[in-house]
């Protein structure tokens, strides 16, 4: 029996904000795909879009990552089956976790802006033509739904705000609903030595020292954020 799509059409359409873009499907997708590790990645600065390389997306098991590479130069969903002959992949990625890995582009005003990420562990089938088609058509509403977004005047006028880039308040807002790096990072698809580092920059930026002290310090911005 066909898997139904409509409450991952459903989970997208309900977002209000790119970081429930990100946070609000993703035990949909999770449980839709059978993965064990799912992620939306997007880039908040425009100035890279034009100049987007593989290295420049986390969670690349290499530095070349040639199914990342594949999404960047297509624009098109791609798994390590379609790119690489049987065996290749895995002496690229040796990563339990990363048995298998699916990729699909968000793509808005005919640039990549972000992707969509899938790995499956050691013992778990390989993705296939049903799952390729399916994140097609994920694809397609994320990247509708983000140009959506894109075209909202934003809520944030704080001068506080504006000394962070829209990646630090999402990790501020994550960091005031008391998730550790490991979890911040798992949710924004980063590793959690981004987070940390991040963080240390936004200590300097708020002239703070500690996470408690970040969050008091934006606690008038995070509260005018639509609530997750």
């Amino acid at each position: 029996m066909a898997r139904s799509l409509h409450p991952l059409f459903d989970a997208i359409a309900s977002a209000r904000n790119e970081q429930e873009l990100q946070l609000a499907i993703m035990d949909t997708v999770g449980k839709h795909f059978g993965v064990q590790r799912s992620g939306i990645y997007l880039l908040n600065d425009p100035s890279r879009l034009t100049e987007i390389n593989v290295q420049s997306i986390p969670e690349a098991c290499v530095a070349h990552n040639p199914v990342l590479g594949y999404v960047v130069e297509r624009h098109v969903p791609a798994h390590e089956g379609l790119v690489l002959p049987p065996g290749d992949w895995k002496q690229l990625c040796p990563r339990h976790d990363h048995e298998h890995v699916m990729t699909g582009p968000i793509v808005s005003g005919g640039r990549l802006v972000g992707t969509v990420n899938f790995t499956r562990m050691s013992g778990t089938p390989a993705f296939d033509t049903h799952d390729i088609a399916d994140l097609s058509a994920l694809c397609l509403h994320l990247s509708a739904k983000f140009a959506t977004l894109q075209t909202q005047p934003t809520r944030l006028t704080s001068p506080l705000a504006s000394r962070l880039t829209p990646r630090e308040l999402e990790i501020a807002e994550l960091v005031a609903q008391g998730l550790t790096n490991v979890e911040i990072g798992a949710a924004l698809w980063i590793q959690p030595n981004s987070v940390k580092q991040a963080l240390k920059r936004m200590f300097r930026k708020l002239e703070v020292s500690t996470r408690a002290q970040l969050v008091a310090q934006l606690q008038s911005v995070l509260a005018s954020r639509p609530v997750l």
